[in-house]
């Protein structure tokens, strides 16, 4: 793991830490749209999730359809990757392109779109902060040790092996995008929730037709379950890097954008395949800076800002992708730990 953290030398003028690292960045030219990349983009991802279902029908009750599962599982992580960027409107400067769009694609995954944008705004105001960021809030998993005290049930249960736990977990976090999605749609609270409900049911009818209609009902569960089971396991390991194990904040806890941003993130080295797999959330940091920001940018602005924090002495972490998870694993554990303690009860 490489963390920069030399101490600073202020040089630059006016404004805020970030508003000067904002206009090194305007200015190198990174915030413009690149409708080239996203056309390419997205074409494969719909063409492949095409070619996908198509295989689908013509490989029928064969039991070769597991691969056809397996195919579709990381296309479904691609696809809510593309959605991820077009709810940030990295795609379209337009609100109403970007919500049109991505309700498109998180309609052919079975998400709520709404759901979704509204959580994971919360998670980018405050990232890794106690009470506010919804990724880190008490649920199967507990992220701090006073939330393994005050876990009881099957978190209390769970949290005593989580890390060891955590990987079989995520087999159910394509399931549990799913319930999510269902449970937002009843609240009545969620916006544009009559067209969220309709699509999430117009995705579940289809999906569930199409499999116990092509095959038989024991090789339909099957599928069902290698293909969520595997888009779940997929998704969590794309977004586990990026911030399990780095600090946790309280929320009385009040730093500065930048340092918000950069300190509860982490960045995972790696090539393009990394920026393929990942969608480009790899370069955390900067995505976290500037959410807006075209993803393949993102590799370009990371010498920028790795550079501006190396001279204001803010840490910036950059690790490997097996070291990711070795740490965010580690940090699982931490948190489980009063639960071990003698006379912890399940």
């Amino acid at each position: 793991m490489t963390a920069v953290s030399t101490p600073a030398a202020r040089s630059d003028t006016s404004g805020s830490d970030f508003a000067r690292l904002s206009r090194k960045i305007t200015d190198a030219g990174l915030l413009g749209r690149r409708p080239g990349y996203y056309t390419l983009r997205i074409t494969a991802v719909t063409g492949l999730y095409a070619i996908g279902w198509t295989a689908f029908v013509l490989v029928g009750p064969s039991w070769w359809t597991l691969a056809v599962a397996a195919f579709l599982a990381v296309l479904y992580g691609q696809v809510a990757l593309v959605a991820h960027d077009m709810a940030h409107r990295q795609v379209f400067r337009r609100r109403r392109a970007s919500e049109v769009s991505g309700r498109i694609a998180g309609a052919s995954i079975g998400m709520s779109y709404g759901w979704w944008q509204d959580k994971h705004t919360r998670h980018h105001a405050n990232p890794n902060t106690v009470d506010l960021d919804p990724d880190i809030g008490p649920d199967l998993l507990v992220w701090t040790p006073d939330q393994a005290r005050a876990a009881t049930g099957l978190p209390r249960l769970l949290g005593r092996r989580q890390a060891f736990l955590f990987f079989p977990l995520l087999t159910l976090e394509g399931f549990n995008l799913h319930v999510s999605s269902g449970r937002a749609v009843a609240n009545r609270r969620l916006k544009n929730r009559t067209l969220d409900a309709a699509l999430l049911f117009a995705h579940c009818a289809l999906y569930l037709a199409a499999l116990f209609l092509v095959l038989p009902p024991g090789m339909a569960i099957a599928f069902l379950a290698v293909h969520q089971c595997l888009f779940g396991v997929y998704l969590g390991s794309v977004f586990a890097p990026n911030h399990k194990g780095m600090p946790i904040l309280s929320a009385d806890d009040r730093p500065d954008f930048l340092r918000r941003q950069v300190l509860t993130s982490r960045n995972v080295n790696g090539g393009r395949f990394t920026d393929l797999a990942l969608g480009g959330l790899n370069h955390q940091i900067e995505h976290h800076l500037f959410p807006s920001m075209p993803s393949p940018n993102l590799r370009k602005a990371r010498a920028i800002v790795r550079r501006y924090c190396r001279e204001l002495g803010v840490d910036y972490t950059e690790t490997g992708l097996i070291a990711s998870y070795r740490l965010a694993l580690a940090s699982l554990h931490r948190a489980g730990a009063p639960l071990r303690q003698p006379g912890a009860r399940a």
